[in-house]
């Protein structure tokens, strides 16, 4: 097992998840997630709002199966709506279709975005659809596409590591688009699974969407990366109101408060709530580097030895089935 699928495999064991929502932030969690409840990110968003961030919350949430749970998904988003509105803060909304009901229905789904939806809009708050693994993908974009039917203020994602990728940046070169690599495992039939490919690719679309897009977030922690940005958009003379830089909270904030000061804009991804362990393990799946990046509090001496147990438990598990 790669250290990659090591961590997608953590990120969907909800025995785990379950433990890590009641334990997390005695153990640190809190510098990689912005509270707990709307108070806590409210105030966060207002801190990086204070050095020159714009912010995109979202709400966490994983293994929504009942309508109550998507519905009570639906009234904290609204609720985080209604802040950023009363409070006349710079920031935006990330939200994951899965969480307001795709597995369940997707006519129920439907209803829960358009009414986020239209109540940000009422605002001019941006909606950003997240992606998630491939089964989700076209019926998410399918949600996507039947709501920008009637509201303009929603974008997606684009995953550059599907094979469909290139036509998908190009599809919806009319929306705003966040650009990712890709954090789930992924069948050899619909995406790349070499590091050098899926970095190209990346860059690729990264490019042709700054070109020809209506506007491009571009998420990396990877230096690399964001000096190619600076270089590429100096020669085509792309205006900074065409694009943005986007790290995640917690990660590199001294490189996102230098890209800020540099005149960048720039936008820090705020996840809240409790249910935060599957996001922040498909961020170490996606870039194991990103182990180095985390604020070094939330690795101390008992982290490291609850972290370590857990994972040994899980991996005992694995074995033991495979050898049954």
């Amino acid at each position: 097992m790669s250290l990659k699928d090591f961590f997608i495999a953590l990120s969907e064991n909800q025995t785990l998840n379950s433990a890590a929502q009641k334990y997390g932030f005695k153990l640190g969690a809190q510098s990689v997630v912005a509270g707990t409840n709307i108070d806590e990110v409210i105030e966060s968003i207002k801190h990086l709002n204070a050095q020159g961030i714009s912010c995109t919350v979202d709400n966490l949430g994983e293994f929504v199966f009942e309508k109550s749970a998507a519905l009570a998904a639906k009234e904290q988003i609204l609720a985080v709506i209604e802040r950023i509105h009363s409070e006349n803060l710079d920031a935006h909304i990330s939200l994951k279709p899965s969480q307001l009901g795709l597995d369940i229905d997707f006519e129920f789904s439907y209803e829960n975005l358009k009414e986020i939806v239209a109540l940000a809009n009422e605002y001019q708050i941006f909606v950003n659809f997240d992606m998630e693994n491939y089964a989700r993908l076209h019926p998410s974009f399918e949600l996507l596409e039947k709501i920008h039917a009637e509201y303009d203020n929603v974008g997606t994602v684009i995953q550059a590591y599907f094979f469909e990728s290139d036509e998908n940046v190009e599809r919806f070169k009319d929306y705003r688009l966040r650009i990712v690599k890709g954090a789930y495992k992924e069948d050899e039939s619909v995406a790349y699974q070499n590091k050098t490919d899926i970095d190209r690719k990346f860059i690729e679309q990264i490019e042709y969407h700054l070109l020809h897009g209506k506007f491009t977030s571009i998420a990396t922690h990877d230096h690399n990366v964001i000096n190619h940005v600076k270089q590429f958009v100096d020669k085509h003379n792309i205006p900074n109101d065409k694009f943005e830089f986007q790290m995640l909270y917690g990660f590199r904030k001294e490189m996102q408060l230098g890209l800020a000061k540099e005149g960048y804009n720039f936008c820090t991804y705020v996840p809240f709530g409790n249910d935060w362990y599957g996001y922040f393990m498909r961020r170490l799946a996606e870039r194991p580097q990103n182990l180095t990046l985390v604020t070094k509090q939330v690795f101390t001496k008992k982290t490291n030895t609850i972290l370590a147990v857990a994972a040994g438990a899980f991996l005992a598990g694995r074995m033991s089935k495979k050898y049954r």
